[in-house]
């Protein structure tokens, strides 16, 4: 009953939310026009392919995700790797391989692949929210030059309206009054600006429902299972790490392995319907909560007005100024950013700084989100794995009459501090009897058992009686299972101070 109600309030909602949301999704709605155009150019397919795929998903997602208020849609991270495969098989293999990719991230979301969300640090988002940044401000230089001069004064004064709007009143979100503002300017002074049309043709009528015209084989299946794989991981990623700046932004927590799901089966309803693949947009989620969008109505009603937009207003739409859009995408793109991480990088830890910055430098060079995020986390790890080993301490501990060597160890024993573990323990060549007090450290893995292992094997051929003690429980529980050495010299507890 709980969950029932927690989702028909993610929809409802109070009167002002749902004022707030359907005003929100009129804006995104707007914003995705150009978006889904260019990315159907990368993809190399017709402009209704991004279309009809960002009115699908963001429709279905509605209903099927688990983040409310975030926004899906075609995008360039999925379009940048069907490129190939439409060039040498055509669309209906894209379509095919659409449907296979919702497939692999339904799989994704039973098997809980969301939880690997877990190995993402901090420095790393910040990073690729900084990276999209960029991104999205530099996808707007190709319409901020070679233009004419009215095209700055446009972007200037809906700048102007974006930010000063909301000083008289909130009611209605500030981009969508500069894009209505600036959209009658235009057309009433036939202002010499690109326009939405520039960017290509508008589809006419509605997408119809239709199965990919390809063979059922496994050929089929080794063509398009490379693409799916990579549109599925990719995709992934994006909207969960996306779910997480909205979490961040709205302070709520939104449920990523329904998300997961719910990608998934928009990718294929959008395929079935002429689409491409798509996942969350950083930036139109952006527009959509900063314009008040909280609820799932503002994504339904992003996609079901973008469909409006298409088949009842196409002429119309394609007079809407770009530099109108552009305005917009600049908000975009300074609201995204981070800008504490700037000073940030002073004050907190230099690895930390560093992990940020590349993952800004590898998604801005390669346009790769996934190898910009996946360079993050693997930093990440190398780094906390250094921490750790440094953190390992042994001391030693010589008796009074040179009989025995007592070595206390303290902290992690694992693959990175195993090396640390094995010189440190080198009793001089007097001492019969060793003792190994681990009673204030953990072995974490099979490494630390085979370290352990050679150490004691090691001082039994040096004719040296060897006692290992003080275990903690997981600890003894591996040594029980994966040591080579005679487990007559493991004992629980610590040996006496």
């Amino acid at each position: 009953m709980n969950r029932f109600t927690d989702y028909r309030r993610q929809w409802v909602g109070d009167f002002p939310q749902v004022r707030r949301d359907l005003l929100a999704g009129i804006v995104v709605a707007l914003a995705l026009i150009p978006e889904a155009i260019g990315f159907a150019i990368i993809a190399g397919v017709d402009p209704r392919v991004g279309l009809y795929a960002s009115v699908a998903i963001a429709v279905v997602i509605a209903f099927t995700g688990g983040r409310p208020g975030m926004i899906s849609a075609a995008t360039a991270a999925v379009a940048v790797v069907v490129g190939p495969l439409v060039r040498d098989h055509g669309v209906d293999y894209l379509f095919a391989a659409t449907i296979l990719m919702g497939l692999i991230q339904i799989l994704a979301g039973l098997l809980r692949l969301d939880l690997v969300m877990q190995f993402v640090s901090r420095s790393v988002i910040t990073g690729f929210v900084n990276a999209l940044a960029i991104l999205i401000f530099m996808a707007q230089l190709p319409q901020l030059t070679g233009v004419s001069w009215q095209t700055y004064v446009m972007v200037a004064a809906g700048l102007a309206i974006i930010y000063l709007f909301p000083r008289l009143t909130k009611a209605v979100p500030s981009p969508l009054v500069a894009i209505l503002v600036l959209s009658a300017v235009s057309m009433y002074w036939q202002l010499p600006v690109n326009t939405v049309s520039d960017m290509g043709k508008l589809p006419e009528g509605l997408p119809h429902f239709a199965l990919p015209q390809v063979p059922l084989t496994l050929e089929t299946l080794r063509i398009i299972f490379p693409y799916s794989l990579t549109m599925a991981a990719v995709g992934l990623l994006e909207s969960l790490l996306t779910a997480q700046i909205v979490d961040d932004m709205t302070e709520t927590s939104g449920d990523k392995r329904q998300e997961c799901m719910g990608q998934g089966s928009a990718n294929i309803v959008a395929a079935l319907f002429g689409g491409m693949g798509g996942c969350a947009m950083i930036g139109q989620s952006v527009i959509n909560v900063t314009s008040g969008g909280r609820g799932r109505l503002s994504t339904f009603v992003a996609g079901s007005f973008l469909l409006f937009l298409l088949a009842a207003l196409g002429p119309y739409v394609g007079r809407i100024p770009m530099p109108a859009l552009v305005a917009v995408m600049i908000m975009v793109s300074i609201g995204t950013f981070s800008w504490n991480s700037i000073p940030n990088l002073r004050r907190h830890p230099v690895p930390s700084s560093i992990v940020m910055v590349l993952t800004v430098v590898v998604v801005v060079a390669t346009r790769d989100l996934s190898l910009g995020v996946l360079t993050g986390v693997l930093l990440s790890g190398i780094f906390f794995a250094g921490k750790v080993r440094r953190m390992l301490s042994i001391q030693e501990e010589i008796a009074l009459d040179g009989s025995r060597a007592t070595y206390r160890v303290t902290g992690q024993v694992f693959f990175a501090s195993v090396d640390v573990f094995s010189r440190a323990i080198q009793p001089p060549g007097s001492i019969r009897q060793v003792v190994i007090d681990v009673s204030g450290a953990h072995l974490w893995d099979i490494s630390a058992v085979a370290a352990l292992d050679k150490l004691v094997l090691r001082l039994r051929r040096d004719d040296r009686n060897v006692l290992v003690t003080g275990y903690n429980e997981a600890s003894a529980d591996l040594v029980d299972r994966f040591a080579l050495h005679d487990k007559t010299s493991v004992e629980m507890g610590a040996i006496p101070h």
